[in-house]
């Protein structure tokens, strides 16, 4: 993954095991942190791991603006992603979710 933001990004930790399989890292500078994405009854459960595997937060997300997105074809996390909203890229498109409820 390309970052235009950073030069200094951290390389992604060893996955822990309590930490899904298809988990994608996110790195900055200095921090990251693992997320990973289930499809749900037409929204997206998201949860952020810390490094070393402790969950950082998780909801309910739905998309915001309005871009389709396919859970089964290839995507990653971008930025900007955190415990309130996430942005994926796809196909060159950019998809935003917004936490609608936490769990």
């Amino acid at each position: 993954m390309s970052n235009k933001f950073s030069n200094q990004n951290l390389k992604a930790p060893f996955r822990l095991n309590n930490i899904p399989q298809n988990s994608q890292w996110l790195s900055g500078e200095g921090a990251g942190s693992w997320f990973h994405l289930t499809a749900s009854q037409g929204n997206y459960l998201i949860t952020r791991y810390s490094p070393m595997g402790k969950i950082e937060c998780g909801g309910i997300f739905e998309i915001t603006n309005h871009i389709l997105f396919d859970h089964k074809r290839i995507y990653e996390f971008t930025y900007l992603s955190h415990c309130k909203s996430v942005t994926l890229l796809q196909d060159d498109k950019i998809i935003v979710m917004t936490r609608i409820s936490t769990f």
